[in-house]
């Protein structure tokens, strides 16, 4: 006589929604080259394999991230690294607002240049990075990203009205655009949704090891790109009911929503 047949492992219920993706044109608002490469850059191949138009923006050069290397030379330095790693993933433009590395504030400065890049770009998603205190847990945020992402969600909603930030239709020849839909932080404690990265993560890992000047430049001799980003993108995909995936927190920008 056979024994009890053994229980089913109980799986957990998916927690994250699917992003939406019936769009054409998303631009990247991030402080540093690297900042989309640490776990969005599967989801931008992704797109981009749709045949979607996919902008970065990087709010500086990231100049003052290698200790032992002078801020100009490694401004020359991230910045063709970083139009190597969007072109792994399919991204063909990216753009350097030229604001000062590891000194971002919040404020209407910055609101202002990123207002500017969202009516250049025109696009109907705008992703930025986790812009809370913290990446969950005790693990702190670094300044330049809270201020980056905070000024972006204000510049979204800027980049719609003509009276805000006037010279720049006035001299600039920039037209108002208020076609954002949504605005996606990636990576954040809060993340509510997120996509699908399972056919695309190894992207995402060719994407961040174009990096290769600034992570040797951290001494992260043993650092394993294809490691680091497993851990993050199976935990999420469980989250989402696949095998691999990237979160974000949905903010949408029109009324009552």
């Amino acid at each position: 006589m056979s024994g009890p047949a053994a229980e089913e492992p109980i799986k957990p219920t998916p927690d994250l929604e699917p992003v939406g993706e019936d769009w054409q044109r998303a631009l990247c608002v991030v402080a540093h080259p690297d900042d989309m490469e640490f776990g969005t850059a599967a989801a931008v191949a992704r797109w981009t394999g749709q045949g979607k138009t996919v902008v970065y923006a990087m709010v500086t050069s990231g100049e003052a991230g290698i200790d032992g290397m002078d801020p100009e030379q490694c401004r020359a330095v991230r910045e063709a690294e970083q139009i190597e790693s969007g072109r792994i993933v399919g991204v063909e433009v990216v753009d350097f607002l030229g604001e000062p590395d590891g000194v971002l504030e919040y404020g209407v400065h910055l609101r202002e240049v990123i207002t500017a890049a969202v009516r250049r770009h025109r696009p109907e998603i705008v992703i930025t990075n986790n812009f809370r205190d913290t990446w969950g847990g005790a693990s702190l945020n670094q300044a330049d990203h809270i201020a980056t992402g905070k000024a972006t969600l204000d510049a979204v909603r800027d980049a719609g009205n003509r009276w805000v930030f006037r010279d720049q239709l006035e001299a600039g020849g920039l037209e108002p655009w208020g076609g954002v839909t949504q605005v996606w932080a990636a990576g954040s404690p809060n993340a509510t949704h997120a996509v699908d990265t399972t056919a695309t993560f190894d992207a995402g890992v060719a994407s961040l090891e174009a990096h290769r000047a600034y992570i040797d430049g951290l001494g992260w001799e043993e650092f394993d790109p294809e490691e680091f980003l497993e851990g993050g993108a199976r935990a999420t995909g469980t989250r989402l009911g696949v095998p691999m995936a990237t979160a974000f927190e949905v903010f949408r920008m029109g009324w009552g929503d």
